[in-house]
């Protein structure tokens, strides 16, 4: 895990690769709560028998939004930044979803800091730039860009 103590210590790594994060199962109970908070219970993500007989995937598949809500899961587990006074989301960039994530595969985040950029107000722009991984897959399931406002 990295550790940062300040603006100053973070905007040095911009550029860097800030590490790799443990891999996370995504179970069909995680799937399915998903689904339950958003309302987006289409078969492909909640039935399985269905998805088994139907789905080119043989089984279901999480939702694209399930994966990008799991980035803060994999940053956590990255990076801690100490001290900081509030952290705020400010966006995404770009967001993709390259491979399909199957229930019971095991996704990880590898994390890069793009950019930092100093604010008005004393805070730091981080745009992370993260590579969801799908274990046995050379293609990622999601590659985004995001960014939070960071003030110590």
């Amino acid at each position: 895990m990295r550790v940062f103590a300040s603006a100053v210590e973070l905007a040095a790594a911009a550029g860097s690769e800030l590490g790799v994060s443990r891999w996370v199962e995504v179970t069909q109970e995680r799937i399915d709560q998903f689904a339950q908070a958003t309302g987006d219970r289409q078969w492909i993500h909640v039935d399985p028998e269905r998805a088994r007989r139907e789905s080119p995937y043989g089984t279901t598949v999480a939702h694209g939004y399930l994966t990008l809500s799991m980035l803060p899961v994999f940053i956590y587990d990255v990076i801690r930044l100490e001290a900081v006074r509030q952290s705020v989301n400010y966006g995404s960039n770009r967001v993709r979803f390259p491979a399909p994530v199957r229930a019971g595969s095991r996704l990880r985040g590898r994390i890069r800091l793009a950019a930092a950029e100093p604010m008005e107000g004393g805070g730091l722009r981080a745009t992370l730039r993260t590579t969801v991984e799908l274990e046995g897959s050379d293609r990622p399931a999601c590659v985004a860009e995001t960014m939070a406002i960071h003030y110590w």
